[in-house]
């Protein structure tokens, strides 16, 4: 061998070893991105929401109007704004920051972007017809969206970017991922939004938000059948699994997709905080919260916050003997619920249980009780109704009966529940011991909001002594008014045999 070939291989040798290759990172220009300001997204929301408000004038929808909310929905879906170039040369565009990853598989071929790292106030979806992402774009990242050509709109209830196909908008196909999107050297830490369930709204969707002191239902964590993140087989393309506050005891949805890596993990049953996006179902009708990885549901309080129960199931039959009752058709429409001993306590904002009557679409049963935060401009409303004292000693079979209806409940919230030594003053409302009637039906916002829905026959026979059963609504009337629907009870009645 010629000594400049065993020079050269002895070189080669020594400069690779085991295998040890290193890739320099690759460094990121800033994006080219002409001389036009960029449009920030809040700024597209508003240009989108102008153009809605004028369709919906030219419709005459009243957004007031229960009955117009189905036409409404429909002219929201169908309402789109398409950027088209305004010069030669000049380019619309606007920036946010990625708060989306699809590593985890419980993202797939969209982006979620918001406006800032820190404080943010409106986020969107972008639709992209390629995966994975996160490699390219990854969280944190902040990027530049070229919007000639996009259209914007509401899809699955949500602000959505994309390609306009009819009244839909569909991904943007993967040959124009790099005409259409360009990175920014920063990648930013991102802050979450501190948020309360009851907080809510459409505004605060395709934002990176944190929830403190919440917890699963304890239907889905305790005793035998401790449910997975989506891996039931009751699950079809996503899981759907209830997490609570403790304190307010306000309740949402974590969704996940039935394809995230973490779909058969078993749901922690501790209590402690969640960070990820808010958004809502497939459907766009409530809201939910979604996960970029299980590492963003920091649950590590062992303690549980779990309400006291009457767990005595439901009954089959009631019994002859009433021991309280209420149709409300002694009291006066429009006026404050009074008399028979119940209380009416308003412990937040200025709406108190009224009665109404009404023939319409959304009927009352004669003269019904109704509580609403709807138009009260309070940030929030909590209201009680609460039954005068019922003694359960020396009877049988007490049980408790009822009917609730909704016009479009939202987020607002309706709980049964009982005290067993609260005094019967307005001033300890609020320190006594309540616990959840949980076998109750009560409607719901997915229910037809002219139904009236039946709670079943309550058996209260397991318990003993005295009791109060108190309705309490949750809500609020401030930003789109998510939370300021109305729920409406009627045909109350407590019997014993």
């Amino acid at each position: 061998m010629k000594p400049f070939t065993i020079l050269l291989c002895l070189l080669m040798i020594s400069c690779v070893q085991d295998d040890d290759f290193t890739t320099a990172p690759q460094p990121i220009d800033m994006p080219t991105l002409g001389d036009q300001p960029p449009l920030s997204i809040h700024t597209v929301y508003t240009l989108w929401q102008q153009r809605f408000l004028k369709a919906l004038n030219e419709a005459g929808l009243d957004t007031n109007n229960p009955l117009d909310a189905a036409a409404i929905a429909v002219l929201q879906s169908q309402t789109q704004l398409t950027f088209q170039t305004a010069t030669t040369g000049s380019t619309n565009y606007m920036e946010g920051y990625v708060i989306s990853s699809d590593q985890a598989g419980n993202f797939f071929e969209e982006l979620i972007i918001q406006d800032t790292p820190q404080n943010p106030t409106t986020g969107i979806r972008l639709l992209i017809d390629t995966h994975p992402l996160y490699t390219t774009y990854e969280f944190g990242r902040k990027i530049a969206i070229t919007l000639d050509g996009l259209t914007v709109g509401i899809q699955n209830g949500v602000f959505t970017i994309g390609i306009q196909s009819g009244v839909t908008i569909n991904k943007i196909p993967a040959f124009m991922q790099h005409d259409i999107l360009q990175r920014f050297p920063e990648v930013a830490t991102i802050t979450p939004l501190p948020m309360t369930i009851e907080a809510f709204t459409t505004a605060h969707t395709n934002l990176y938000i944190q929830l403190t002191d919440i917890q699963f239902h304890r239907k889905e964590v305790l005793g035998d059948r401790v449910l997975s993140f989506a891996a039931a087989p009751h699950d079809i393309f996503t899981g759907q699994r209830i997490i609570e506050h403790c304190s307010t005891g306000a309740q949402t949805l974590l969704s996940t997709s039935t394809f995230a890596d973490f779909r058969g993990l078993l749901l922690p049953s501790r209590r402690g905080t969640f960070q990820g996006i808010l958004t809502k179902n497939f459907f766009g009708d409530r809201f939910t919260v979604v996960l970029n990885t299980p590492t963003e549901l920091a649950l590590n309080q062992k303690e549980r916050c779990d309400p006291l129960e009457i767990a005595c199931g439901l009954a089959t039959t009631t019994g002859a003997t009433t021991l309280f009752a209420d149709n409300f058709e002694n009291q006066t429409p429009n006026t404050p619920i009074s008399g028979n001993g119940w209380t009416n306590y308003i412990e937040s904002g200025t709406q108190s249980w009224e009665t109404f009557q009404s023939d319409g679409t959304n009927a009352s049963l004669g003269i019904s009780a109704r509580i609403s935060a709807h138009g009260s401009d309070d940030s929030s409303t909590i209201a009680w109704l609460i039954t005068p004292e019922i003694s359960l000693a020396q009877q049988n079979g007490v049980t408790i009966r009822f009917q609730t209806s909704t016009s479009f409940a939202d987020t607002s919230q309706l709980d049964v529940l009982f005290s067993k030594d609260w005094d019967g003053t307005p001033a300890t409302i609020n320190t006594a011991t309540w616990g959840v009637l949980s076998a109750a039906t009560i409607a719901q916002n997915d229910d037809f909001f002219g139904d009236w829905i039946p709670s079943g026959i309550i058996d209260l026979s397991c318990e003993e002594g005295t009791i109060h059963i108190a309705f309490r609504y949750q809500g609020h009337d401030q930003g789109s008014g998510d939370a300021n629907g109305t729920y409406e009870l009627d045909e109350v009645q407590i019997e014993a045999k």
